[in-house]
């Protein structure tokens, strides 16, 4: 069958259509994306912006439109944190319903860890062990760890490298200038706070796999050295932690305008890098891992495993 699934994230609106079937590899026959940062349109009392929301109405009617021209036969849409924390979720979420025709199902960074480490398991398979998973959104991080295919924990903390960047650098697309010393040191002091009772936790859970999604992992593990996305789907990439301190060594240096120009790095979030960075490093160094396998499947890839769970026959 095919299936359309629409991610609505903190920074874009990612549509993919997969042809898929219960115990086959979800292969995608269609991708398109529009860059809303949404997480930047919540307004001073926590609510998603008139502008903000009239821009996911198109963006969610567009995908829809694209979806049946594909021939999809469902659409599974969700949302994560930047609808998530909204105060005025429940009113957009009726109005794209209403406009559109499209149900967005809002996870809860639980769920989201647990959809993401789903599809992290069945990429690497039982041979890989016990996993850590990693993920670092726009607006949030994830953290889940387990034997099985649902994780024995799995967390969820505000640290999305567009919310830290926003809150706490107070860096913006095309500034000129790079966050000061002073600046990231108290977005690491910050980072260290929040990750306590998560690193308290995690304190009796083993692992043997260390992993990590998302398109921060990604280009940080490009600027390391990892293998460019031309080399294709299978080609393994990892991300060390010497590797990430050296990438941070010289990102925290370089203006968010400047950053574009380094092969991996997109405009759309060159100035949420450093921020992602930061996260980057807390975690595996409070975790005390040394490096990740780079996973190409995330929470998209999950709730389509998910959804095709659901419809194997009995």
């Amino acid at each position: 069958m095919r299936l359309g699934v629409l991610d609505v994230g903190s920074n874009t609106v990612h549509l993919l259509v997969v042809d898929a079937h219960h115990g086959a590899h979800p292969w995608p026959a269609h991708s398109e994306k529009v860059v809303l940062r949404l997480a930047e349109q919540i307004g001073p009392d926590g609510a998603l912006t008139a502008f903000g929301a009239d821009e996911l109405v198109k963006a969610v009617e567009g995908a829809r439109a694209a979806a049946v021209g594909m021939g999809a036969d469902d659409l599974i849409a969700f949302a994560t944190s930047a609808v998530r924390d909204a105060t005025n979720a429940a009113e957009v979420l009726a109005r794209v319903r209403d406009t559109t025709g499209v149900r967005l199902e809002v996870l809860s960074g639980a769920d989201e860890a647990r959809m993401t480490f789903l599809a992290v398991r069945r990429w690497f398979g039982w041979s890989a062990g016990r996993l850590l998973v990693l993920d670092i959104g726009g607006g949030s991080l994830e953290i889940a760890a387990g034997i099985d295919e649902d994780p024995d924990v799995a967390q969820s903390l505000p640290l999305g490298a567009g919310r830290l960047t926003r809150e706490r650098l107070g860096s913006a697309p095309g500034d000129p200038v790079a966050p000061s010393a002073e600046a990231v040191e108290e977005l690491r002091e910050y980072v260290d706070g929040l990750l306590d009772p998560v690193v308290a936790r995690l304190a009796e859970v083993r692992w043997d796999r260390p992993v990590a999604t998302s398109k921060t992992f990604r280009t940080l593990a490009r600027l390391a050295g990892a293998a460019p996305s031309g080399a294709g789907l299978w080609a393994r990439r990892r991300l060390t932690r010497t590797g990430l301190r050296q990438v941070m060594g010289f990102v925290r240096h370089i203006p968010p305008t400047t950053l574009p120009e380094l092969e991996g790095v997109s405009v759309a979030r060159a100035h949420q890098l450093l921020a992602g960075a930061v996260v980057a490093e807390a975690v595996m160094r409070r975790l005390g891992v040394d490096a990740v396998d780079i996973c190409p499947w995330a929470l998209r890839e999950g709730v389509i495993l998910r959804r095709l769970d659901h419809l194997a026959p009995m």
